[in-house]
């Protein structure tokens, strides 16, 4: 079966999980996955310098996911919360819908309202936002060329993602994790003072693309 909203691409609603499938029949039906899949807006905003510009075309381009798209994407990150190991994965749901849902929400609040414009001055750091922009346009463009549509981080939702965090890391100064995200071993992304520390800050160098490369957090020395 395929569904579609007037005008726009069609999708294979075999193609969806069965939460998925659920949501669009109940509530959305005829409601269409975003079709732009370009890596290109990273290229687009690398050379960025103001943090309310910077937040202006970062909510712009979150706004063009649909809300079923939003929902896919909850649906598919459920899945992933129900594949962790209880008590760790009742500890972490909060924080992972925060992470990818209540985010999205805040950003869209700020388009709406215009209180992006409330940003003054700067990116604090310009060079690690152009390092960021540069390493995941790359890193689009390869999921792009092989055509990788893993559920959570290929090339639609892993945009989706990367949006996000952008948005969190250089116009908000937040840590890449929202505050209080827990880790396996009692760790958190914990606020000391105007200072952010993260158990994994500088766990991930191998993987160049990774946003904790970027994070504006610092190593918890409590997780060397």
């Amino acid at each position: 079966m395929r569904v579609r909203e007037p005008g726009k691409h069609f999708i294979e609603e075999d193609d969806l999980s069965k939460v998925s499938r659920t949501i669009i029949k109940k509530y959305f039906y005829g409601v269409v996955v975003m079709a732009e899949k370009t890596p290109s807006i990273f290229e687009e905003i690398i050379d960025i310098t103001e943090k309310a510009e910077l937040a202006e075309a970062l909510a712009k381009e979150l706004a063009k996911y649909t809300i079923y798209d939003i929902m896919n994407i909850r649906a598919w990150q459920e899945r992933e919360i129900e594949s962790l190991p209880s008590p760790y994965r009742e500890k972490a749901r909060p924080y992972f819908i925060e992470w990818h849902i209540g985010r999205y929400m805040k950003a869209m609040a700020m388009l709406s309202n215009g209180d992006y414009r409330s940003f003054k001055g700067p990116i604090k750091d310009l060079s690690r936002f152009r390092e960021f922009c540069d390493a995941q346009s790359k890193s689009m463009k390869e999921r792009y060329d092989r055509d990788d549509d893993d559920p959570l981080y290929g090339v639609f939702n892993g945009r989706y993602y990367l949006l996000l965090s952008c948005f969190y890391m250089f116009v908000l100064d937040q840590p890449g994790h929202p505050i209080g995200t827990p880790f396996p071993g009692g760790f958190t992304v914990r606020q000391q003072g105007d200072e952010f520390y993260c158990p994994i800050r500088e766990k991930e160098k191998d993987i160049w693309y990774s946003i904790c490369n970027f994070c504006p957090a610092k190593q918890d020395e409590k997780n060397r």
